[in-house]
């Protein structure tokens, strides 16, 4: 009998976790891939307009939301005259109901496009990372906001500031946290211990740029693919080590947003002035291939995807993603060559750009005017099944036709978590939810 009953509370344990739903803890998922694995979500949206559970007021920045243990995360800036602050915030996520906020001074000095934070904050068991466009970097416990330490690596490493800022998120692997700074005197990528903040390793001379870090298994060990300002190289995770490199100087400048995507033993890159770049991992060995590299003459006249902010998608042999005018193609992976281009899923303009989030069989895209959308991609074309507004685009990210909605969304527990310049929203996407 009392081995009945243990069997029993195992069950019904185990009943609840797989009907729990699934967090959204760091840059693009739990997982790194742009994935949402939830299921019972809706098959078409009832109505023109999403409708919003509840509301945050927040101030301006570019950082997406993250989502962990029933709390939303995300920075902001107070752009006051003589007192600019960046601020570190978690909400409580059935509600909205702000539970901390962390502030403190920070001058952007030259830092282009000034709106606000860029970096996802990345959640890790009981801690909190948060990086600013500055580079001041903070490890806070995730419950209470109480900081458990803090580094300044502009100064610390002498940041070579991208005109940008510090975009990337920071990217936990086992004790560390591996970041793209750009640092001088071969900081351009970094490594901390996690729990106490203290330098672990750190490698490069390249300068820095906008895309975070890619962590692979290759040739029986994790490798981090990192997309500098001079080339795109694969370290070693554990030491910093330089395994392999591909020099890929911009012809213009150092402008690369989007994260690396991975298909099987391929890695695709692509960038708004210098075009789109194919890598094949060995392994055997810490060893790569250059498949191809296609670039068009300047960023209107292009070829094969010139992105600026979206990542794109990398599966079944075909690549998904929004060229330099917000341009929506599909290409062959096997030669770069495009296959169909679509122009339906968010207006022509330049960087114009939509999110892309997998979920069973089709995708949620979200693009810059606010709109969600649940389409199909495949190499027939671009199937649209539904669309729904969810947010007003705002000025402070971009001040141009209207603003934008340029911040990446959050997919966790049957809901979506997506903001502006203005407030933070979560709109219910579950299939009783819409009945």
């Amino acid at each position: 009998m009392k081995r009945y009953l243990i069997l029993m509370a195992i069950l019904f344990l185990c009943g609840e976790s797989s009907s729990q739903g699934e967090d959204w803890p760091e840059w693009r998922g739990p997982t790194r891939d742009g994935v949402w694995r939830e299921t019972g979500i809706v098959e078409k949206f009832s109505a023109a307009e999403l409708p919003i559970k509840w509301r945050a007021k927040i101030n301006a920045g570019y950082t997406g939301p993250t989502i962990a243990a029933g709390k939303v995360y995300l920075m902001d800036r107070i752009a006051e005259r003589g007192n600019p602050r960046e601020r570190i915030i978690c909400f409580d996520e059935i509600t909205g109901e702000e539970k901390w906020v962390v502030e403190y001074g920070c001058e952007y000095g030259r830092v282009g496009y000034p709106a606000g934070p860029r970096a996802c904050v990345t959640i890790d068991g009981d801690k909190a990372y948060a990086i600013g466009a500055t580079g001041r970097l903070h490890c806070l416990d995730a419950d209470s906001g109480k900081l458990v330490w803090k580094r300044d690596l502009e100064t610390e490493h002498k940041i070579a500031m991208p005109i940008w800022g510090v975009s990337a998120s920071p990217v936990v692997e086992g004790d560390l946290l591996l970041m793209q700074i750009g640092g001088r005197e071969g900081a351009c990528i970094i490594a901390v211990n996690k729990q106490t903040g203290v330098d672990a390793w750190k490698a490069l001379d390249d300068r820095g740029q906008y895309s975070t870090p890619l962590i692979v298994d290759q040739a029986g060990q994790r490798v981090a693919i990192c997309w500098t300002g001079d080339s795109v190289t694969g370290l070693a995770v554990k030491t910093g080590e330089k395994l392999w490199s591909q020099p890929w100087k911009p012809r213009n400048m150092p402008i690369g947003v989007a994260t690396p995507v991975k298909a099987g033993n391929e890695v695709f890159f692509t960038s708004f002035y210098d075009g789109s770049l194919l890598l094949k991992l060995d392994q055997e060995r810490t060893a790569f291939e250059k498949l191809w590299h296609v670039v068009g003459r300047n960023e209107q006249d292009t070829d094969a995807l010139h992105s600026i902010i979206s990542t794109p998608v990398f599966e079944n042999g075909y690549i998904y993603g929004v060229d330099s005018y917000g341009e929506l193609r599909c290409l062959d992976a096997k030669t770069g060559d495009r296959v169909w281009e679509n122009d339906s899923a968010v207006p022509r303009a330049r960087w114009s750009t939509i999110h892309f989030v997998k979920n069973g069989d089709r995708f949620f895209l979200f693009n810059e005017r606010g709109e969600l959308i649940i389409a199909k991609l495949s190499p027939k074309g671009y199937e649209e099944i539904s669309r729904a507004k969810m947010l007003e685009p705002t000025l402070d990210q971009l001040r141009q036709r209207g603003g934008v909605c340029w911040s990446h969304p959050g997919f966790a527990n049957k809901h979506i978590f997506a903001r502006n310049d203005k407030e933070l929203v979560c709109a219910s996407l579950a299939t009783e939810s819409v009945k």
